[in-house]
C-alpha cells in the first residue's frame, strides 16, 4: 500500500477532468480488511494467535472522525467506491445516510461492485463459495440485512442483486458489461479452465472466439437481468457500457476526457453528474461488444510484454 494516493478521476481537483465535483472535500478510505468494511469477529489461528477482523469497526470509527471534522454540517454527500468498494458501497449506502443531516442531499455510487452469483464455466459457484467463505471467517452476516439472511444464506444476502432491493437512498449503478475481473475471478476462475482454452480472450476480449463471445454475451444478459427491478425505481441511475474494463471513476481516462468510453455522446463524469443533481434521468445500457468504439478495452497481453 503505497503511502501517497493521486486523486484522480472521481476524486481529481481539476476541472477539466472532474467537472461536479472538483471543487467538493474530498475522502478516500484506504481498503484494509478484506470484507468491504463489514466483518467483526476475532479468530484463533492455528498456531494459537489471534486474528482480528474489525471492517465494520474500522468504518464506524472513520465516520465518526470524517463527522467531526465537518461530513456533518454538509449540504450534500456522495458515497462512492469501486470493486470491493463498490460492494462496501452496496453494504453502507444507508447507513451512510443516517449519518448525514436530514436536508443534505446524500446518493451512493458503486463502480464495478455489482458482483453476480453465476456458475462458472464449469457449472460451480465458485463466487458464491468465495463469499461463504469470507462471511464464515469474519462473521459478515451479523451486519447483512436481517430481512435477507432470515430467509436465505448470508452468501446470497451479500450480492448486490439483493442488496440493491433493501436500499433507500438514491442509488447509481456504474458497470461494463464485461467486467474482466468478474470474467476472470466468477465466469472462468483458473480451476475452471485447466486447460487454459480461455486464456487468450481473457488477456484480450478482441482475441475471444465465436462461442467465448456467445458465452460473455450470456454473462452480459445476467446482468442486465439482475438489474431488472431495479431500473425501475424512480431515484436510480445506472450506465451499463460494453468495455473490457474493471472501475471507471479513478481514473482520468475512463472518467471525463477526450477519449473517455461514451454513451449517447456522454462521458461517465457527465452521466453521473447529471444524475447527482436532478439534471436528467440517467439509465443507459450500452448495445453488445463489439459496438462501441469509445470503449477502453484492458489487454492484459501488452502488460505482460
Amino acid at each position: 500500500m503505497g503511502l501517497q494516493v493521486a486523486f484522480t478521476g472521481i476524486l481529481s481537483q481539476v476541472s477539466s477532468e472532474n467537472p461536479d465535483f472538483y471543487n467538493w472535500n474530498r475522502v478516500k478510505i484506504r481498503y484494509c480488511d478484506g470484507a468491504s468494511f463489514s466483518g467483526d469477529t476475532e479468530v484463533q489461528a492455528k498456531n494459537g494467535r489471534k486474528l482480528f477482523f474489525r471492517g465494520q469497526r474500522i468504518w464506524e470509527v472513520i465516520m465518526g472522525e470524517l463527522l467531526s471534522e465537518g461530513l456533518g454540517k454538509a449540504k450534500q454527500a456522495f458515497l462512492t467506491g469501486c470493486s470491493a468498494g463498490g460492494l462496501a458501497t452496496f453494504i453502507h449506502c444507508d447507513s451512510f445516510r443516517a449519518l448525514m443531516p436530514k436536508d443534505a442531499v446524500v446518493k451512493c455510487l458503486s463502480d464495478a461492485g455489482f458482483f453476480l452469483d453465476e456458475k462458472d464455466v464449469s457449472g460451480k459457484r465458485t463466487m458464491q463459495s468465495f463469499f461463504n467463505e469470507v462471511i464464515a471467517l469474519q462473521n459478515v452476516g451479523k451486519n447483512l440485512p436481517t430481512d435477507c439472511t432470515k430467509k436465505m444464506e448470508p452468501s446470497q444476502c451479500v450480492f448486490p442483486r439483493e442488496l440493491i432491493k433493501r436500499i433507500k437512498t438514491p442509488f447509481f449503478i456504474l458497470n461494463p458489461a464485461y467486467d474482466f475481473w468478474q470474467i476472470q475471478h466468477i465466469l472462468v476462475p483458473e480451476a475452471s479452465d485447466t486447460k487454459r482454452h480461455w486464456l487468450r480472450c481473457k488477456q484480450n476480449i478482441h482475441s475471444c472466439d465465436s462461442n467465448q463471445i456467445e458465452i460473455l454475451q450470456g454473462f452480459r444478459t445476467s446482468l442486465l437481468d439482475a438489474l431488472s427491478e431495479f431500473q425501475h425505481k424512480k431515484d436510480a441511475g445506472m450506465f451499463i457500457n460494453s468495455c473490457y474494463i474493471h472501475c471507471q471513476t479513478m481514473s482520468n481516462l475512463t472518467w471525463h476526457s477526450p477519449i473517455s468510453p461514451r454513451i449517447n455522446n456522454k462521458t461517465i463524469a457527465e452521466a453521473v453528474g447529471d444524475w447527482y443533481f436532478g439534471r436528467r434521468e440517467v439509465k443507459v445500457v450500452d448495445c453488445p461488444y463489439p459496438c462501441n468504439p469509445t470503449c477502453y478495452h484492458m489487454d492484459f497481453k501488452s502488460l505482460m510484454g
